[in-house]
């Protein structure tokens, strides 16, 4: 019973050194929810500016970056039309040191680190033939997560986890395989559900920028219908870290059409 009690409180103390934050504005969306945090925006923004160095200098010695003019240019110019955009959420993002670059490989790929390091793998365009429109709802989806802070919240819940499944571990006597299950319940429970929601949260903001940037915001969902027929993955959504893409086009269409005011009100600019 003592051992169950210790655990506890140390479950207690880590929630007690979390911060509750409102990362971003509601926007049109209404995305909204608050997050808790344990470690710092300066820690996990240093890590991803390491990290991304790292990948760059990587991909430079493989003679994969930014090989090609045209597609390092088209990708920059749609950052530059979103990057502005992202005020509306989060004003100082604005004076963030964003990055963009272009990685060639077959993967189909982008991601955005915290602090606003983008990259775009060319498989990603080639592969699916992209529109500007539907790169820019890609791209949206991923400065979304760096605005949310999703990494700094996953990282956050990840050292959480960690901590108490290795406490508890020692204090009740389970070995190494049991600690490696709890973990995988633990993903399972609280882990996935929490991850689809901020493919949720990301996929939502990430149509708001591409409107308030002048793309279609509708180019979501033929982006994600081109994302279902490229892939092969079977895995059913609810043991899924992204919405099924029934679920997300649903959730797009009418997010989409929404952001719609935003996007006219764009063209008229």
């Amino acid at each position: 019973m003592k051992r169950w009690i210790a655990v506890f409180g140390v479950t207690m103390l880590l929630l007690a050194g979390c911060e509750t934050v409102q990362t971003t504005e509601g926007g049109a969306v209404g995305v909204d929810r608050t997050q808790r945090m344990s470690i710092s925006a300066a820690q996990i923004n240093a890590a991803a500016a390491q990290s991304y160095r790292e990948t760059l200098q990587e991909a430079s010695s493989k003679g994969v970056l930014n090989r090609n003019g045209g597609q390092v240019n088209r990708v920059r110019a749609v950052a530059n039309r979103l990057i502005p955009a992202a005020g509306a959420f989060r004003p100082d993002s604005l004076k963030w040191a964003w990055e963009v670059n272009v990685i060639t490989s077959k993967e189909i790929n982008a991601w955005c680190m915290p602090g606003g390091k983008i990259a775009v793998y060319t498989g990603l365009i080639d592969t699916l033939q992209l529109t500007d429109a539907e790169l820019a709802a890609v791209m949206g989806h991923e400065i979304a997560h760096a605005l949310r802070e999703h990494g700094r919240e996953k990282a956050s819940q990840q050292q959480a986890q960690n901590l108490v499944i290795g406490v508890g571990a020692a204090l009740l006597g389970v070995g190494e395989v049991g600690a490696s299950l709890a973990n995988l319940a633990a993903q399972v429970t609280y882990g996935l559900p929490n991850s689809r929601e901020f493919e949720r949260e990301a996929d939502r903001i990430g149509v708001e920028l591409a409107a308030r940037a002048g793309y279609d915001p509708r180019a979501a969902i033929t982006l994600w219908q081109k994302m279902s027929q490229a892939s092969s993955n079977g895995v059913p959504g609810f043991l899924s870290t992204h919405p099924t893409a029934a679920d997300r086009i649903t959730d797009l269409q009418r997010y989409a059409q929404q952001v719609m005011p935003l996007y006219q009100s764009s063209l008229r600019r």
